[in-house]
């Protein structure tokens, strides 16, 4: 049985935005009903994608789309959720719940052949050549995976240029549509991948980028799923304008290849020894301490993100680890020891609180001018610094707290809400006061008080259960 291939489809009819209860052209409802089956595991039978009930198949696949895509979560198809539809993108499924292939297969060797078959017209062989080991490179550097080219014979990966029908029996379409598709490891066609001829290859964006395609479909061929982070290469949409100059890995596809291989072997897992002339390492928390304490909790795009210090924690729900990092390696200019983080879903952006400053961000990008002070909110001058922050969805409202009191922050008037501050005991009793941090999930605000959080019911007004911080960390 041949493996999954991996498809990237290009869509370049366009298409109005129309809300699901509502009416649509028969050639757009199509081309929806085919996109969620293709990629969401829509039954085939659910037809009739308009004036449907919320609890429909049709909505729950929507609403699964928005989330794994990073979407507002409205069921509805919206101007946004049809763009992303019209995207290029990976024609492989986004419903499984593996960063790689199911039973995760890999190389059982950490040096692999490959071999480019024949070669497209768009491009100088010598600039094929470049642009394949360049893409390489790009795995190579994180892994202790190496390659070398062979020029006959069967390689472990075989690359080649094909059009139409090409003996896999999937063929390619022309051009505009489908732009490679490649094979998870092992035997026989396993780890090939083919490029589709039809396409008009370049090294730039005047068409479609080689490298970028050949680095996203080579991560299949080492065994690579799709991830549901928009700023990771293995993203199941293309995005053609990519900074080219300034590529590296997300730190999501490198923990997704360092799975499966490891890190390279220059790496070293040993502790820094301070000397006497050096300043000794700030301390790493430990994920499962029982007395750990979070600076600030927020989320972006569907994971919680749990900062300390320097580093952060990164949990998503789609993956059995949780991440570690560096607040520098995501966004370089942003403060260590943040104070609080709130993410307004409708605007995919998530602010970033650090003494009287506070940052936007927009996935790994720091929005232009920030920071900002926060009394340009409407603070009064006494106010030197935010606690926590939380949105309120379904109010449309930013809470910030200081102290034992609260201010409430009008999302669409853009402005303090008159009456504030109140007492957090007031409003939200059960909760520690002293409130260190908070996040809203499943419909309930997650409080963070030194060791404890507590899990309060905004509709029922109460504290539903205490638990430890580190809970989501499986510990």
């Amino acid at each position: 049985m041949k493996s999954l291939p991996i498809l990237v489809l290009l869509c370049v009819a366009a298409c109005s935005a129309y809300p699901l209860e509502g009416t649509a052209k028969n050639k757009d409802l199509d081309l929806v009903q085919q996109y969620l089956e293709n990629y969401y595991n829509l039954a085939k039978d659910e037809k009739h994608l308009v004036r449907r009930k919320d609890s429909s198949p049709v909505v729950k696949k929507i609403q699964e789309m928005q989330k794994f895509l990073g979407l507002e979560v409205t069921g509805k198809l919206d101007s946004n959720t049809i763009e992303v539809m019209h995207k290029p993108r990976c024609g492989v499924p986004d419903v499984s719940q593996f960063t790689t292939f199911p039973g995760s297969p890999k190389w059982r060797k950490t040096h692999l052949t490959y071999r480019i078959v024949n070669y497209t017209l768009d491009l100088s062989r010598v600039a094929v050549d470049a642009v394949i080991e360049k893409a390489l490179k790009v795995w190579e550097k994180v892994t202790p995976l190496t390659f070398s080219r062979i020029n006959e014979g069967e390689a472990d990966i075989m690359i080649s240029f094909a059009v139409r029908e090409h003996g896999d029996f999937i063929p390619f379409d022309g051009p505009g549509k489908v732009l490679a598709h490649a094979y998870a490891p092992g035997t026989g066609i396993n780890g090939d991948a083919h490029f589709d001829d039809d396409e008009q290859w370049t090294e730039d964006k005047t068409g479609t980028n080689l490298f970028l395609v050949a680095a996203h479909e080579l991560g299949h061929s080492l065994g690579l799923f799709h991830s549901s982070n928009p700023e990771a290469l293995m993203y199941p949409v293309y995005d053609p304008h990519t900074d080219l100059a300034r590529f590296r890995l997300s730190q999501d596809d490198v923990n997704g290849i360092q799975s499966l291989y490891g890190p390279p072997p220059a790496s070293s897992d040993k502790p820094v020894v301070p000397t006497k002339s050096s300043p000794p390492a700030p301390e790493t928390p430990a994920m499962c301490d029982p007395a750990l304490s979070f600076d600030a909790v927020g989320t972006l795009r569907g994971e919680i993100l749990f900062f300390k210090g320097r580093h952060f924690w990164r949990k998503s729900f789609r993956a059995l680890e949780t991440g570690f990092h560096l607040i520098s390696s995501f966004w370089p200019s942003l403060p260590s020891g943040v104070d609080a983080a709130l993410e307004v879903t409708g605007k995919d952006t998530v602010f970033i609180f650090k003494g009287n400053q506070f940052w936007a961000i927009r996935g790994s990008d720091i929005l232009a001018g920030y920071p900002r002070a926060i009394h340009t909110l409407g603070f009064p001058p006494t106010i030197s610094k935010i606690d926590a922050a939380v949105y309120d969805k379904q109010k449309k409202k930013r809470y910030f707290f200081v102290e034992d009191k609260y201010w409430s922050f009008d999302e669409t008037r853009q402005s303090l809400e008159p009456g504030f501050p109140r007492q957090i005991a007031d409003d939200f009793p059960g909760v520690d006061p002293m409130v260190d941090a908070v996040f809203e999930a499943f419909g309930f605000f997650y409080f963070f008080s030194g060791s404890s959080q507590f899990e309060f019911d905004p509709n029922a007004k109460k504290v539903t259960r205490i638990l430890k911080n580190n809970s989501w960390f499986n510990c």
